[in-house]
C-alpha cells in the first residue's frame, strides 16, 4: 500500500474527501514549485499532481499549455522534476503524482523512468495519452515497483471501458467532468452524479472528478457524491497573476486553503 491508498484509507476513516491541487512544475521556476510542494503539505492538500511541461500538452488548456511552454523555455526536464521529488521527500509526505505525457516517458525511456521516479518517492502516474490497451507492459512494469498508474473516464466512456478502467487503474479513477481540455467553466455538466454512480456500481476504487472545476461551490458540489476533486487550472491561473511577487507562496497557498476548505 503506498501513499496514495493510505490517504483515501484515512480519509474514508474520517468521513472525508480528497481535496487534489495541480501545479506545472518549473512554472515560474522550480524554486517555487519545491516552496509550493513544501506549502501543500503544510496546508493539508491530500495529493499533489506535478504536470511534467511538454511542447504538446493535447489534454491541458490554455492557461496550462502556457504554464508548460515558459516552464520549457526555463529548461525544465523530466530529470530535474524527479530530483526536485527526491529532494522534497526528504521533509514531506504528501502523495505525489506525475502527469506526464508519454513522449518524455519513452525517451527516457520506460523501465529507466520507473525506477527512478519510484526512487525519487513518486506515488502515482497519469499519462492521459498512454491508454491501457497500448500501455499494458509498462503499467504492469509500474505496478510491479508499487507506482500506481491512474487511468481516466469521461462522459462518453462506454460501460465496457467503464469495467476495463475500473479493473486496471490503481490509486484513484481520474473522471473527466467534460468532453474537452482542461481550464475553468462556470458550469459542470449535470450529468457527473449518474456518471459517478454507475462507475461505483463495479468498482470500490478511489473516483475523483477533474477537469473544468476551478470554485469552491463547484467542488462543495462534487464532493456530495465523488471521492476527490482536483483543482489545477484555477491554481495555475493564480500563481501565473502572482508572478513576480515576493509573497507568491502565501497568496497561492491561501487561495488554495480556501479551495480546500
Amino acid at each position: 500500500m503506498n501513499r496514495i491508498d493510505k490517504k483515501f484509507q484515512e480519509l474514508r476513516k474520517k468521513g472525508k474527501k480528497a481535496f487534489i491541487a495541480f501545479i506545472t512544475a518549473g512554472f515560474p521556476n522550480l524554486h517555487i514549485t519545491e516552496k509550493l510542494i513544501y506549502e501543500f503539505d503544510k496546508i493539508g492538500v491530500d495529493i499533489l499532481e506535478l504536470g511534467v511541461p511538454f511542447s504538446d500538452p493535447m489534454a491541458d488548456g490554455p492557461v496550462i499549455q502556457e504554464a508548460s511552454s515558459q516552464a520549457l523555455r526555463k529548461g525544465t526536464h523530466l530529470i530535474d522534476i524527479l530530483n526536485l521529488v527526491k529532494k522534497a521527500r526528504k521533509s514531506v509526505n504528501i502523495p505525489i503524482c506525475l502527469m506526464t505525457y508519454y513522449n518524455p516517458v519513452f525517451c527516457f525511456p520506460d523501465k529507466k523512468f520507473i525506477a527512478q521516479a519510484k526512487e525519487s518517492g513518486v506515488d502515482g502516474l497519469i499519462i492521459p495519452d498512454l491508454p491501457p490497451e497500448e500501455g499494458r507492459d509498462f503499467i504492469q512494469a509500474a505496478n510491479r515497483r508499487g507506482l500506481d498508474v491512474i487511468c481516466f473516464l469521461s462522459p462518453t466512456s462506454s460501460l465496457k471501458r467503464v469495467k476495463l478502467i475500473s479493473r486496471v487503474s490503481k490509486g484513484f479513477i481520474y473522471y473527466v467532468s467534460l468532453t474537452g481540455v482542461t481550464g475553468e467553466r462556470n458550469n459542470l455538466d449535470s450529468g457527473i452524479r449518474r456518471q459517478i454512480n454507475l462507475i461505483k456500481k463495479y468498482t470500490k476504487k478511489p473516483v475523483c472528478v477533474g477537469f473544468g472545476v476551478s470554485t469552491s461551490s463547484q467542488a462543495r458540489e462534487i464532493k456530495s457524491f465523488a471521492d476527490g476533486v482536483i483543482i489545477g487550472s484555477a491554481i495555475v491561473k493564480k500563481i501565473k497573476e502572482n508572478s513576480g511577487k515576493a509573497d507568491l507562496v502565501k497568496r497561492v497557498s491561501n487561495f488554495v486553503s480556501g479551495l480546500k476548505a
